[in-house]
C-alpha cells in the first residue's frame, strides 16, 4: 500500500517485484511438502506489512526502553493471550520450570534424528536468557 507522495515497490524496484512474482507462482503452482515451509495466509502477509515493521520496541509491554509503544504493548499481550490460548497453556507452566531450574540445568529432549527440533541443542547453540545444555549421544 502507497502512503502520501510514496510511490509503491513496482515502481521503485521493478525486477525484484518480478522475483516476488515469480516465487509467488512457484510457491502456488507446487506442492511443498517441508513443514517449514507453509503458506502464509495474506491476511498474516497483510499484518507483517503493515506500519507494526516501522516501530521499535525492545523489552516487555508496558516496560519499553522507548516510548510509543502502547499500540505495540497492546497487540503483544492480545498475541501473548491468543497463544496461551490456542495452545491450551497456562504462563505458570514456564515459572514453574524456570523456577525449578537453574542455567544450564540439563533437560531430556530427543535429538534431531529422533525426532527432536532444532533448537534442543543439535550442533549448534542458541542465545537464550536460560542456557540449556544438550547431551550428545551415549
Amino acid at each position: 500500500m502507497a502512503t502520501a507522495n510514496t510511490p509503491d515497490f513496482a515502481e521503485i524496484n521493478p525486477e525484484v517485484k518480478n522475483i516476488i512474482n515469480k516465487e509467488t507462482w512457484r510457491q502456488f503452482t507446487g506442492l511443498e511438502l517441508i513443514a517449514s515451509e507453509n503458506l502464509t495466509s495474506q491476511a498474516t502477509m497483510e499484518a507483517n506489512g503493515s506500519v507494526l515493521t516501522n516501530k521499535y520496541s525492545e523489552g516487555l509491554p508496558n516496560a519499553r526502553y522507548y516510548s510509543g509503544n502502547e499500540y505495540i504493548d497492546e497487540l503483544k499481550i492480545l498475541c501473548r493471550k491468543r497463544a496461551l490460548q490456542a495452545f491450551n497453556l497456562d504462563p505458570a507452566n514456564f515459572a514453574a520450570l524456570t523456577a525449578l531450574t537453574q542455567p544450564n540445568d540439563r533437560l531430556m529432549g530427543l535429538r534431531l534424528p529422533d525426532g527432536g527440533h532444532l533448537t534442543h541443542g543439535y550442533y549448534v547453540r542458541i542465545s537464550c536468557t536460560l542456557c540449556f545444555e544438550a547431551l550428545r549421544k551415549i
